[in-house]
């Protein structure tokens, strides 16, 4: 949820990379692209808001294939980096960032296929 829909698809493309696909409405909703994914982004209304601050509501992770370059693009758009690109056991490189409504996204590169048992996971099933 964004106060202002037509603003946070401009500062999300420029940020973030994201394309717009569907406009609803002048201002009430937009279907953004995001690698082979999407995301919607929807205007403040009754009980939809965007968080407070402090508040952490939900986590979304966007796989990119250069966590760093991403990085930097977000920082230089005015992304409010939570932590800097950080590689990890499970052979992923991730960053965290905070846009300009409070909305908290991680961004994940692949390093390499790591076995979950190697770092503390278990395999349930093939994917």
């Amino acid at each position: 949820m964004y106060p202002e829909v037509r603003e946070a698809v401009r500062w999300l493309g420029a940020a973030f990379g994201f394309a717009e696909r569907v406009q609803i409405g002048e201002s009430h909703r937009s279907q953004l692209s995001v690698g082979e994914g999407a995301v919607i982004v929807a205007d403040v209304r009754r009980e939809q808001r965007p968080p407070r601050p402090g508040e952490e509501t939900h986590s979304v992770l966007v796989r990119v294939d250069d966590a760093r370059a991403h990085c930097d693009r977000a920082r230089s758009n005015g992304a409010r980096i939570l932590m800097e690109p950080t590689d990890f056991e499970y052979g992923e490189r991730q960053y965290k960032a905070e846009d300009p409504a409070g909305h908290r996204w991680t961004f994940s590169e692949t390093l390499e296929d790591v076995a979950p048992e190697t770092w503390g996971g278990t395999l349930v099933g093939s994917p």
